[in-house]
Parts: C-alpha cells; sequence; structure tokens
C-alpha cells in the first residue's frame, strides 16, 4: 500500500462487538482471563500492552516500512529506552549537532554507564578515528535540530557495518513521508511523536521502529514493559487519528518551508537560511538524494546578532513564540537560549516550525517586522 493508504488504515479496524468503523478507545487497565487462565483477546494489563497502543504501533512500523514499532510517553523516552538497551561500558557516537534534551540524557543520566563522543558524523576520516573496540551504536539525526544538517545515512551505514555497529537514526523532522532511514540501511528509527505524527501541539509520544526482530529489539521491548514509559491509550487513538492525515499535512508543511525559505534567502536583512531544500545548504546533494521532501522546518540568523533576532521574534502577530515543532500553527523560538549555558546554537538564530496557514499571510507577517 502506497503511505496515504497506509495512514488510514494500519492504524484502525472495525470493533467486532459493535461494528464501530473508528477503534473504540478502550481505558481499561486489566483484561480478563479465560477459565484455563489464557488471555484470549491478547491483553493482560495495559502497561504491557492495549488494543490502541497495538493499533498504533502497527501503524508507526507500517509507516517507516519496518519489522515492528515500540511506543512510548515521549520521544525522550524513546531516545532513553534505546540507551538503556545497551550493556554498561558501550561506547556511543552521536552526531554534533543532536537534539540538546537527548544529549542531555547522555551527559547527566548516562555519565556512569555509556562512553559517548558528539562529532560530525558526515566526515568519514572523523568517524573512523572515534570508532572504538566497545563502539555500539552511532546515533544519526537528519535533519538536525535545530541547524538542519543533512547526515549520508548510507555512507554512516557503511562504515558502521563494517564494524559491527548499530546505527539509529532520529526521523523527527523528516517524518517517513519524506525520508525512510530504514530502507537506507539504519537499525533503528527514533521519532518523537510529539510532533508531525500528532501534529496539533495537543498531546505527547514517541516511538521506535526497528528493521527486524533481533535480539537487541527484544531487549529494547523489555525497557518498554517494564520502565513503563507508555502512552495512554487516550494518546495512542489520538495519535492514530492524527497519523490518518500525516501525509497530506506534511506536504502542506514542506510546501510553505520551501517558499518561506526562498523569501528569507534574497531578504538583506538576513545573513543565512538553513533549509536542506535550498541549493546553498551545504548537503543539498544529500537531501535530494535519501529524501522525498524537505521537511517543515528551517533556522535562520539574522544580521545584527542577538538584539536583532530578538527584535524580531517578538515582532512577528503569526507566528507563536514557543518550543516544539510539527503543529498546524506556525511556531518560532530562540533556540540557544532554549538548550541552555553549553549550547553550541548562534545567537542570532531563529528556528521555525513551517506551520500550514497560507503561505502569503507568513511571508507578510515577516515583512511587516523585517521592515
Amino acid at each position: 500500500m502506497k503511505i496515504e493508504t497506509i495512514a488510514i488504515h494500519a492504524g484502525n479496524h472495525v470493533d467486532e462487538s459493535s461494528r464501530a468503523v473508528i477503534q473504540p478507545i478502550v481505558v481499561s487497565t486489566t483484561f480478563e482471563r479465560a477459565i484455563d487462565g489464557s488471555f484470549p483477546g491478547g491483553h493482560i494489563y495495559s502497561r504491557a500492552s492495549n488494543p490502541n497502543r497495538t493499533l498504533l504501533e502497527n501503524v508507526l512500523a507500517k509507516l517507516e516500512g519496518g519489522a515492528d514499532a515500540a511506543s512510548f510517553s515521549s520521544g525522550n523516552a524513546a531516545g532513553m529506552s534505546v540507551f538503556q538497551s545497551l550493556p554498561v561500558g558501550t561506547h556511543v557516537i552521536a552526531t554534533d549537532d543532536m537534539y540538546h534534551g537527548l544529549r542531555n540524557q547522555l551527559k547527566l543520566l548516562f555519565a556512569d554507564k555509556l562512553t559517548f563522543d558528539f562529532i560530525d558524523v558526515n566526515n568519514p576520516e572523523i568517524l573512523q578515528s572515534h570508532i572504538k573496540p566497545g563502539t555500539g551504536l552511532i546515533w544519526i539525526e537528519t535533519p538536525s535540530n535545530p541547524l538542519l544538517k543533512v547526515t549520508d545515512i548510507k555512507k554512516v551505514v557503511a562504515i558502521a557495518r563494517k564494524h559491527g555497529i548499530k546505527v539509529v537514526c532520529d526521523n523527527t523532522f523528516a517524518t517517513p513521508v519524506c525520508q525512510q532511514p530504514l530502507a537506507l540501511g539504519t537499525d533503528l528509527v527514533m521519532h518523537s511523536a510529539t510532533k508531525y505524527f500528532g501534529g496539533h501541539s495537543d498531546l505527547m509520544g514517541g516511538a521506535l521502529i526497528t528493521a527486524k526482530m533481533d535480539e537487541w529489539w527484544e531487549k529494547i521491548r523489555i525497557v518498554q514493559g517494564y520502565g513503563g514509559a507508555v502512552p495512554s491509550p487516550m494518546d495512542c487513538y489520538m495519535l492514530a487519528r492524527s497519523i490518518k492525515t500525516l501525509p497530506y499535512r506534511i506536504r502542506g508543511h514542506v510546501h510553505n518551508a520551501q517558499l518561506l525559505a526562498e523569501y528569507l534567502e534574497q531578504h538583506p536583512k538576513i545573513e543565512q537560511v538553513m533549509y536542506p531544500g535550498l541549493s546553498s545548504h551545504p548537503q543539498h546533494a544529500i537531501a535530494k538524494e535519501q529524501m522525498s521532501g524537505f521537511g517543515g522546518m528551517l533556522s535562520f540568523t539574522l544580521k545584527g546578532g542577538e538584539a536583532e533576532a530578538r527584535r524580531v521574534i517578538n515582532g512577528l502577530k503569526l507566528f507563536t513564540r514557543a518550543t516544539s515543532l510539527g503543529g498546524v500553527e506556525s511556531l518560532i523560538e530562540h533556540r540557544a537560549t532554549v538548550e541552555g549555558p553549553d549550547t553550541k546554537t548562534p545567537f542570532n538564530l531563529l528556528r521555525v516550525s513551517v506551520g500550514l496557514e497560507h503561505i502569503d499571510d507568513l511571508i507578510a507577517d515577516l515583512e511587516q517586522v523585517l521592515a
């Protein structure tokens, strides 16, 4: 099936008892056993499994072309489950522009269990030089947050395979509509489902999708089950509901982001625009090869430094000053102040989650403040 059909049908089925066309929300925390002690409905306890979560994980796996999926209460919980599944002493290589929430997990929560380096994984020499006998995982994020760097997935996977190293790709910015990392050779795909999967800034979730059902995946499933950081039945229902429109929403985000990036790039007050769909982007050729769309996120820096960035962000009318991304409304934030004192993000940078408003209105809003 094509991705539009998968999005609509793989997360839903007609209820057998009521014949409801839309899967009901099953809020029960426990499920009745049969006389012989078995569980004829397939569910024991809602932390372990739930009908709504089963359907959500089914559509997530199929969207990414994976063998299985595990859903979590947040993207951070999904990422943490990967780190928790690794043996003590594992060395992790991560992109130098890794999402700060997961970077801080490694630095603050796993420093006594794992070792790690944050490097430019797109540079083969640098990547090779950081591989050690204990390296077990390469974590990539493409496009990255907030600098929109694009990683050549195939090249990283090729190097990892030579050393028996697993590769995980954070695909949150691209979504499976724009990019399919498993098809390019990664072992796992990670998502903050709060973002484009949810799509309306009103729920939280995370997801991992695996290329195959191996021993490592079983460890991650154990972490999910016993750790208990799982989404509620309501969140699972809402995510599966939102995913039905994902392919069409993403096309709107991509369309608006491309036009907004082109507008900003030609503006005399803009220093640099970071968007993979621009030919000026350093990895534009890579993005064209491995992406079917360039996503709805962009960042830009302003001439005039931090003061000008703050003036612009405070003068906008349609763009809401807020963290997060992927909703139908356009959001903008001064990213460096969100990331904390160790940020490497320029202080004249603004990150934009381009929404689904009419592009003329978005450009007019930027025009009035830049003018």
